[in-house]
């Protein structure tokens, strides 16, 4: 691995490593109510919404008091579709209020409400974890990937994972794309926020010409 590449990860790090679920609030520990969180923010940032629209509605849902999915199955309809329209998560509100009370119940029926549960029974097969993860309503491929790079730090079997949206940001700032090239650039503990920081990338350009420039490594 070139010093180039070590010094494009830390500026990277240093300008954009910060994981999606502390932009949401959450502040992310293997315990039911934020791995919940985690999973309502996947489901969130699944849709062709801003990034800042999700965790904006994120926190609002948890300000709502939909921290968990006793809570998130026990609000009404409409009390969701109301939290999310205050975090300006309107133009999927009607379909998402109905996958996230569907979603909460079903992990409610067959998890007891703990995600934990959902891993215990993948028994470390990351393939199955993630058609598990897939039976949620509204996590699809793209939610069950962002919640896996998110969840990488605390969950040792999952590591490495960035993704194929990180892969194109890997692209943008001249890094490898392969997973284990990347995961040599951080620390384990820093992987999630530079998954995270990969996606950014990925998604405006310009972050990928500052990095380039504050790390020496243009052209």
């Amino acid at each position: 691995m070139s010093t180039g590449d070590r010094r494009v990860a830390a500026a990277l790090l240093r300008a954009h490593g910060r994981t999606y679920a502390e932009e949401a609030g959450i502040t992310l520990r293997d315990t039911p109510q934020p791995l919940y969180r985690l999973v309502v923010l996947a489901c969130l940032l699944s849709a062709r919404i801003r990034a800042s629209v999700a965790t904006d509605t994120a926190r609002s849902l948890a300000k709502a008091g939909m921290k968990d999915p006793r809570r998130m199955a026990g609000a009404t309809w409409q009390q969701r579709v109301d939290a999310l329209g205050e975090g300006g998560y309107r133009r999927y509100d009607e379909r998402t209020a109905t996958q996230l009370g569907d979603g909460a119940q079903l992990l409610l029926d067959r998890y007891r409400g703990d995600v934990r549960r959902m891993r215990e029974e993948a028994d470390g097969d990351l393939g199955r974890l993630r058609k598990l993860l897939r039976e949620i309503p509204g996590l699809g491929p793209t939610g069950v990937d962002i919640f896996l790079r998110e969840v990488q730090g605390l969950w040792p079997e999952v590591h490495p994972c960035f993704g194929g949206k990180a892969g194109e940001g890997a692209d943008r700032l001249g890094l490898p794309r392969d997973p284990a090239a990347l995961a040599r650039l951080v620390g384990r503990e820093q992987a999630p926020a530079f998954a995270a920081a990969l996606v950014r990338a990925a998604l405006d350009t310009e972050i990928a010409d500052e990095v380039r420039e504050a790390a020496g490594k243009g052209g």
